[in-house]
């Protein structure tokens, strides 16, 4: 029977066509160089969260959650390491791949566990947006999550400090 391996030929050929596999470079990670920093998340969560972004090499942007606003303790370490062209990470079995890294935005796509995609756009120098999308199941409708970062302390917080310790 011809046909059903047909049909499953063309299934292959377009699950390849319709997510392309990126291959990133340390440049690549360069243009995302605007996520450092420690960051307050706000948005459809009861309090604000806290997390601090940085490259610990070119290839490898670890992600601390803290506990409060005080960031004296860590609660969880993702880190999103670059290894053979390919951008991506997680934690507890659930893993993303980035799919498009620009210098205002990375987008990731689920690949174990995860059934979510996510996008990080740079909206200022202070502040960007975490954009989650689940898509629909058979009980559940298709969703979007939209968390809004600010660098923290705000930066007038700082220079107050700043200007408290000169005194």
């Amino acid at each position: 029977m011809l046909f059903p391996r047909t049909i499953l030929l063309l299934v292959f050929i377009l699950a390849a066509v319709a997510s392309p596999q990126k291959h990133f470079t340390t440049t690549d990670l360069q243009k995302l160089r605007w996520i450092e920093g420690t960051w307050r998340g706000t948005g459809d969560v009861e309090q604000p969260f806290f997390e601090r972004y940085r490259f610990e090499k070119d290839s490898t942007l670890a992600v601390d959650s803290f506990e409060d606003e005080k960031l004296t303790k860590v609660t969880d370490t993702t880190r999103y390491e670059l290894k053979d062209g390919e951008f991506g990470g997680g934690n507890e079995g659930f893993r993303w791949v980035a799919t498009s890294i620009d210098d205002r935005s990375v987008s990731f796509a689920p690949v174990t566990k995860a059934r979510n995609s996510f996008r990080f756009e740079r909206e200022s120098k202070d502040s960007w947006k975490a954009v989650l999308n689940w898509p629909a199941t058979a009980d559940k409708r298709a969703r979007q999550r939209i968390y809004k970062m600010e660098r923290w302390p705000p930066r007038s917080e700082v220079g107050d400090q700043r200007s408290e310790v000169r005194d």
